[in-house]
């Protein structure tokens, strides 16, 4: 990983992160947070974290679908006339570094069916085919990566996943739960 591409991303979430404390618009402040958690998971792929990763976007869709709904339940805005330039160029910038970032990192992923023990000995996959089965005694090596070496992590990201769906189903259901006891 080259740091500078890293120093480019959390400027960016900085930038984004500002913009939403700043703006005025509700809506505004709602994309720039999902700005920097979805800067968020391109670091994690850059750190190869590919699970994590996958469970910021899944939140982030999430939490991005029930902001935007009651954003635009509140506040109704309408963009008319002509439009600033520096908001132009700040959007044109913002989309240029995300690209940039996903390029690098798709072209920083080992090539596909590549075992990742071959281009990284030390990673932690070694361990586990090594001493899988001394330490945890199961003969299913993906059982005891899940439920044994990182059970804590597995359970965080379902934990998480599954309070973000639950949250999302809540919110957007058609008829309040009041509604629904009274029929």
């Amino acid at each position: 990983m080259e740091i500078p591409i890293f120093y480019i991303l959390l400027i960016f979430m900085i930038i984004a992160a500002i913009i939403a404390v700043e703006t005025k618009y509700l809506l505004s402040a709602v994309i720039c947070i999902g700005a920097v958690g979805f800067g968020a998971s391109i670091m994690f792929l850059f750190l190869r974290a590919p699970d994590i990763a996958i469970t910021q976007i899944v939140v982030e869709v999430l939490a991005l679908i029930i902001l935007i709904r009651a954003c635009i339940s509140r506040e109704r805005t309408f963009i008319s006339g002509p439009r600033e330039f520096f908001g132009v160029v700040v959007s044109v910038v913002i989309i240029f570094v995300i690209f940039l970032a996903g390029i690098r990192v798709f072209e920083t992923l080992p090539d596909f069916g590549t075992a990742i023990f071959v281009e990284a000995p030390e990673a932690a996959s070694q361990t586990y085919i090594v001493e899988g089965l001394q330490k945890t005694g199961a003969a299913n090596l993906v059982a005891s990566v899940i439920l044994d070496f990182r059970a804590y992590d597995t359970l965080g990201e379902a934990t998480v996943l599954f309070t973000a769906i639950i949250g999302a189903t809540v919110i957007l259901r058609k008829k309040p739960k009041k509604l629904l006891e009274d029929e």
